[in-house]
């Protein structure tokens, strides 16, 4: 009797005390970097990245996490892209040397390592972004999270929001402050599937 109760309390152990992380696949249909800047202080203009790829890794019972985002410069869109009369239209002049110098850096990458959790569930990311070849450290709230299988697919999949900010002087963004904003409002919305 003793020899089946050990068994068992054995078998019981790797759920109990083992981690299981579990890798997902950003879904880049359902996943956009969105960001906004102060205009002359009369607006903030949004625009997104149509562009973006990327993992995550998480492990609930461990409270661990890892991401990884990679994101095409070029595809910025900020709904100006038609130049009319003007030399150039706004998302022109965004992929330009003065903002993203998309021809020189196609991508910046956000990467973190460390994750907080409020019970299992993700809410603060602290990484790092590389743009324009200066990486910085960057936190972003994770506002919104959800995991679930797919209604179609039946695959799991999470989903959620992330909001930070940032200064884009810091990384050598310097053109038209203070008229354009320095400061950047970032929202990332994203749907990952697990791989």
């Amino acid at each position: 009797m003793k020899q089946i109760v050990a068994g068992l309390a054995f078998m019981l152990l790797p759920s109990a005390g083992v981690a299981s992380p579990e890798s997902y696949t950003f879904d880049p249909r359902h996943t956009f970097v969105h960001f906004g800047v102060d205009h002359n202080d009369f607006s903030t203009i949004w625009g997104r990245f149509d562009r973006s790829s990327g993992k995550f890794t998480i492990d609930r019972q461990a409270k661990t996490g890892t991401l990884e985002v990679v994101v095409e410069t070029a595809s910025v869109s900020t709904g100006d892209g038609v130049r009319g009369d003007r030399p150039r239209s706004r998302d022109e002049h965004l992929r330009s040397p003065d903002f993203f110098n998309s021809a020189e850096f196609p991508r910046m990458l956000y990467k973190a390592s460390t994750v907080k959790f409020n019970g299992e569930v993700p809410v603060e990311l602290q990484g790092q972004l590389t743009l324009l070849g200066v990486s910085r450290p960057v936190t972003l709230a994770v506002d919104r999270w959800k995991c679930a299988p797919h209604a179609v697919t039946k695959r799991m999949i999470c989903g959620g929001n992330a909001t930070g900010a940032l200064k884009r002087s810091e990384y050598g963004m310097k053109w038209g402050i203070p008229a354009t904003g320095d400061d950047v409002k970032i929202l990332v919305t994203f749907e990952a599937i697990k791989d």
